[in-house]
């Protein structure tokens, strides 16, 4: 292993490799190349056998199990300017990059329709009437064909460059590569300290400064968003205090904006008891949140099942990385696709709840939709 300081213009997307996994966030992160597959359970093991410093990083399935990637070649970079480096990959750079021109009706597929999905709400508000679940939340994906072969390192970068606070991810899986861009910091941890920001409730950003501060203000004070806010910082506090020495976390939800929209969003801060689990297991005893899947957690898994219609793969799933020490960070993936080819698939979804109105929910994923589409002509 070698350590350097780098200056200011280092960037940790030019050390990825293709099969590796790429994890940023205001540049700071992880970077990989290809190299041993292990299984979540064998992973403290796996890092064991290689030098001190090495991680294991990736993105896992929603449904659950999944391998990470301990690459040959990996940069880690802890602060603005100090990486820990281990093997000689290369960097490749992103140049002079132009945006193809916007997607053809014919080009993009909804799976399911629109009106399909509408129906899934429907269903869903009955249910929760009917108190079998509180909150579910529902996804649909789009899918789309180009005339080019996708490139999953630009994508990165014009994501990361419309979001910079965002979690900016390239991670391979069993249908391709997922690269996305989340704004939901599931856990890290750091020695003892542990955080958390778990986002639920969300509004359209507008490039109208007064429209975008009533979007804001109308969802700090919406009951139904605040409802859907609660459910997911119960669960989570349900999760991480038994675990904890100390845990503090905002008692009102602030507002958090990213570049389209705002969300509610809840900050965690706690210390670790001994023995302090991994950030792995930390990710691992957190997923799946009611922010992704709902609550209770069974029945709303139950009706994804049920009403979604199509796999999730590792949309919601963690997307993170964690060293020896049991040192990490681990995001959700949100506001991603997954590249294959001249194939994407994108992802989007909303959280259900009893006030859910099945028109403002489909506007909702059509809006994220919106967004990431227009990224995707970089890719």
């Amino acid at each position: 292993m070698t350590a350097a300081r780098l200056g200011a213009s280092f960037d940790l997307l030019a050390a990825w490799q293709d099969g590796g996994v790429f994890l940023d966030r205001d540049g700071v992160g992880v970077a990989t190349g290809p190299g041993e597959r292990v299984g979540v359970e064998d992973v403290t093991a796996a890092l064991g056998e290689w030098q001190p410093g090495a991680i294991a990083a990736g993105a896992l399935p929603f449904a659950g199990g999944g391998e990470l990637v301990i690459g040959e070649d990996q940069v880690r970079r802890t602060d603005p300017f100090v990486t820990t480096k281990i093997g000689e990959g290369s960097a490749t750079l992103v140049t002079g990059v132009i945006p193809a021109a916007a997607f053809s009706e014919t080009a993009v597929t909804p799976v399911p329709a629109p009106a399909l999905y509408a129906g899934a709400v429907e269903d869903a508000v009955r249910r929760i009437r009917a108190g079998a679940v509180r909150k579910v939340v529902l996804a649909r994906t789009i899918e789309v064909a180009a005339d080019r072969t996708f490139d999953a390192r630009r994508l990165a970068h014009r994501l990361r460059a419309v979001d910079p606070h965002a979690f900016s991810f390239i991670a391979p899986t069993d249908r391709g590569t997922l690269v996305g861009a989340s704004p939901e910091l599931l856990v890290s941890r750091q020695g003892t300290e542990v955080r958390a920001n778990p986002l639920a409730g969300s509004a359209p950003r507008s490039g109208d400064k007064e429209q975008d501060r009533a979007n804001a203000e109308t969802l700090a004070a919406s009951a139904k968003n605040l409802e859907e806010h609660a459910i997911v910082v119960d669960a989570i506090v349900a999760a991480l205090q038994p675990l904890c020495a100390t845990l503090t976390w905002d008692q009102e939800p602030v507002l958090l904006e990213t570049a389209n929209v705002w969300h509610l969003s809840t900050r965690f801060r706690g210390r670790l008891a001994e023995p302090a689990p991994s950030a792995l297991d930390l990710a691992l005893a957190l997923h799946p949140t009611p922010a992704i899947a709902g609550m209770p957690t069974d029945a709303a898994l139950e009706t994804i099942a049920q009403l979604e219609g199509f796999p999730r793969g590792s949309y919601t799933g963690p997307v993170g990385w964690v060293d020896a020490d049991g040192n990490g960070v681990w995001a959700i993936a949100l506001r991603c696709a997954v590249l294959s080819a001249d194939r994407a698939t994108l992802y989007a979804g909303a959280g259900i709840v009893e006030a859910s109105d099945p028109a403002d929910e489909v506007h909702e994923t059509d809006r994220k939709f919106r967004a990431f589409l227009d990224a995707l002509r970089w890719g």
